[in-house]
């Protein structure tokens, strides 16, 4: 279903110097790219991921994560990519189920995929997501599921990946540089209509895993009602 189409993997990086090799290790072998965007981490991620072989773009400061995924994509559709799979280099997602992302974009059943670990509140809670952020994350997800009538189970992956079509007609380049991007990009698949899928994926937190703190994770979630106000009356076309 995908062997005609190019498969990139970009890695939109910040200090992942600790689990960016175990991330790699695990990309399947179908993928045919993996970019590294380094968004001038203070550690030694551009090192080992010279070391890997990895195609790497350094940014000259330190943008933001969403300014980072608007260079992976950027790099991503250069690079002539059919299917481009955007996973955090942090290890909290596991990187061998790539190939359903794949398989799903790629056999034309979806234009969007998401890994999703929210399938059960104990399995949530048991992989290591604090239960501030469990409660956040289905609270959020019930709010965006309301105003765009999808009926998502995670609206707030760092796994997931998109068609070349996708990238060319949203305009993401006016998405926030911040984490509030990737939700400005589903509400704006959404608003064109776009086939969106998921997949489930384990929830893995750990200590080396990256995550936002409270008060930005506050930030965040009023970023996210402030777009999904703006989707509802009519912003996003």
């Amino acid at each position: 279903m995908y062997k005609d189409k190019k498969i990139i993997v970009v890695l939109p990086a910040y200090n992942a110097a600790t689990t960016l090799e175990m991330t790699v290790n695990d990309i399947p072998d179908m993928v045919d790219e993996i970019i590294l965007v380094d968004d001038k981490s203070n550690d030694a991620t551009v090192a080992v991921a010279k070391r890997l072989g990895l195609f790497i773009f350094q940014r000259e400061k330190n943008g933001g994560y969403g300014a980072n995924q608007k260079t992976c994509y950027r790099l991503a559709l250069d690079h002539g990519a059919d299917i481009v799979v955007m996973i955090h280099p942090d290890y909290q997602y596991d990187p061998k189920l790539i190939k359903f992302f794949a398989e799903f974009i790629g056999g034309n059943f979806f234009d969007v995929m998401l890994g999703t670990r929210i399938r059960s509140r104990r399995e949530a809670l048991a992989g290591g997501m604090p239960l501030y952020k469990y409660i956040s994350n289905r609270a959020l997800t019930i709010f965006e599921n309301l105003v765009s009538g999808y009926n998502l189970s995670e609206w707030h992956t760092g796994m997931r990946a998109y068609s070349r079509e996708v990238l060319e007609k949203i305009d993401w380049q006016s998405n926030s540089d911040d984490f509030v991007f990737d939700t400005e990009m589903l509400f704006k698949a959404a608003a064109k209509q776009y086939r969106i899928g998921e997949t489930p994926v384990p929830v893995r937190y750990f200590k080396e895993a990256s995550s936002i703190n409270f008060r930005r994770s506050l930030k965040y979630g009023l970023s996210t009602v402030s777009v999904g106000l703006r989707y509802l009356f009519g912003f996003f076309k």
